[in-house]
């Protein structure tokens, strides 16, 4: 073997990080996670005006965060007459004291609606496969109450199973009305970037990686970080790939003729971001259960793309076209995947509509946090989402700076902006972070909106920022405490705005820069 680059990570190096990440963990022991559990099922119930409580509801819980002076929040998610209540997730919101403070939902009413379908699971099926590509598995589909609209309906999730035009696999939500036979809805589980294709440089340079020795071989795996792995998928688009091993723990030599040298890049920025999740904000892990994700490296054949599949609770990247694209696991993309996986374990936001733009913009914000966290010189943070994975010099996935330059994403808010591709609606929430982060002072580059229904920023006003690391947390705290599966832009004004309150003060300059970064973004 070629005499690597890449420096191996001693077990006390390990065990320091493993040490520092435990200290800076929040502390929630389980007695606690029910206690406050059991409270807040007491207050839906008790508070039905609020939370929009009925005789036919149950509820199970999600997740629960518990704030350090104790203020509890418990994310649950609504069934009717047993049916899951798509849209109707709540959060409750109670005091250190077990006061009831309030409830996070986006309902308009209470989600009520004759439990008798017309249409039978095989017609749901079958109505799914007229309008939309892939098939079934098999399984039965899901009838539940579908309440994203303002009127709940009665509904089939059918779930297809295929492939998307580039080679990516689809698993396919198409949501069917169970009395018209309609299709209302429909999403992918699977988070990609655009179909334009999506890719990572392999520029970390030399990087630390902790690895687990098995009978005398290195295995790419990271026992300190949730067992995260990294496997070689041969260029094979099925199968589980192998994990890399290596005899002396040295990995990769920074070309594409070494194929560790993928996954090195996988591997460290899995790490990264885990790091990032656990030392900045608390939580252990994407799913705050100490677990890890994995990555699957060499998908496919010359594969311009990179997603996150919840089924696999999994990263999988292309190598690219070797042409146009890099390989596809830069740092700020593996940022970004492994967030589509803590959306999908906090808030859910449906991956349709502006909730779907909200859930892309939340990747691409944390994915950005991550490569600035990283403080990588081969990899510098910037508010460009991608930029490594071009051969081309000036070119980017989006630009959050001034994310119309693109041509297709929205830089503001306006009527119809949710029906435009959730990779383009997430514009808005982009530029609002880095104006919320950076303001347009010093000669900013990233113009304000004016009033109207325009999606192009003309430069209507000035905005103060207030840093990253504070928007970093209020849009964290807003995501985990505040946001549900259908929150809008308008939603989200109101989540990040009691977020800042939260954090700093109602009132506190923090909070007014959200309102006024919102308002630059075009939604007051």
């Amino acid at each position: 073997m070629t005499r690597p680059t890449l420096a191996r990570l001693t077990l006390a190096m390990a065990a320091a990080l493993s040490t520092l990440a435990a200290a800076s963990a929040q502390a929630q022991s389980p007695a606690a996670s029910e206690t406050a559990s059991n409270r807040a099922l007491t207050h839906v119930r008790a508070h039905a005006q609020r939370t929009l409580h009925g005789a036919d509801h149950s509820y199970a819980v999600r997740d629960v965060v518990i704030d350090a002076d104790g203020t509890e929040h418990v994310r649950l998610e609504r069934r009717f007459k047993g049916l899951r209540v798509l849209g109707g997730d709540l959060v409750t919101h109670t005091s250190r004291s077990g006061a009831f403070l309030d409830a996070s939902h986006t309902l308009s009413r209470e989600p009520r609606v004759d439990i008798a379908a017309r249409l039978s699971p095989v017609d749901a099926v079958r109505a799914a496969m007229q309008q939309s590509r892939g098939a079934p598995d098999g399984s039965t589909p899901e009838l539940l109450v579908y309440a994203r609209g303002d009127q709940p309906v009665l509904a089939y999730d059918v779930r297809l199973y295929g492939e998307q035009e580039d080679g990516t696999p689809s698993e396919l939500h198409v949501i069917i009305d169970a009395l018209r036979g309609i299709t209302i809805d429909a999403w992918d589980d699977i988070h990609t970037a655009p179909a334009t294709g999506s890719g990572s440089g392999f520029f970390n340079g030399t990087v630390s990686l902790t690895t687990d020795l098995v009978s005398g071989t290195y295995n790419l795996r990271d026992p300190g970080r949730g067992n995260q792995y990294t496997v070689d998928m041969k260029n094979r688009q099925w199968g589980k790939g192998a994990i890399f091993t290596d005899a002396d723990n040295a990995w990769g030599d920074g070309t594409l003729a070494n194929r560790q040298t993928i996954g090195v890049d996988a591997q460290y920025g899995t790490a990264v971001t885990w790091d990032y999740y656990k030392l900045v904000h608390g939580r252990n892990g994407i799913a705050n259960d100490g677990k890890g994700a994995y990555n699957r490296v060499h998908y496919g054949k010359k594969y311009n793309n990179a997603y996150w599949s919840d089924s696999c609770f999994c990263m999988t990247y292309g190598d690219g076209d070797g042409v146009s694209f890099n390989p596809f696991d830069s740092l700020d993309v593996a940022g970004h995947e492994m967030s589509h996986g803590l959306t999908s374990r906090t808030a859910g936001l449906v991956y349709s509509g502006e909730s779907g733009g909200l859930n892309e913009g939340t990747s691409d914000i944390f994915g950005t946090a991550v490569e600035f966290y990283a403080n990588n010189p081969n990899d510098p943070g910037d508010y460009l989402i991608g930029e490594r994975i071009y051969k081309a010099a000036g070119k980017s996935l989006r630009n959050m700076i001034r994310p119309s330059s693109d041509g297709k994403s929205a830089d503001c808010w306006y009527s119809n902006v949710g029906s435009l591709d959730v990779h383009y609606s997430s514009g808005v929430a982009n530029h609002f972070f880095y104006l919320l982060a950076e303001g347009t002072s010093g000669g900013s580059p990233s113009p304000t909106c004016s009033a109207g229904d325009t999606r192009v920023a003309t430069g209507a006003g000035s905005v103060s920022g207030i840093g990253r690391a504070k928007a970093e947390k209020i849009w964290f705290r807003a995501l985990t405490v505040y946001m549900t599966s259908n929150t809008s832009y308008a939603g989200a004004r109101a989540a990040t705005i009691s977020a800042a309150n939260d954090l700093y003060g109602a009132g506190s300059p923090e909070s007014t820069a959200v309102a006024a970064a919102w308002t630059a973004v075009g939604r007051n």
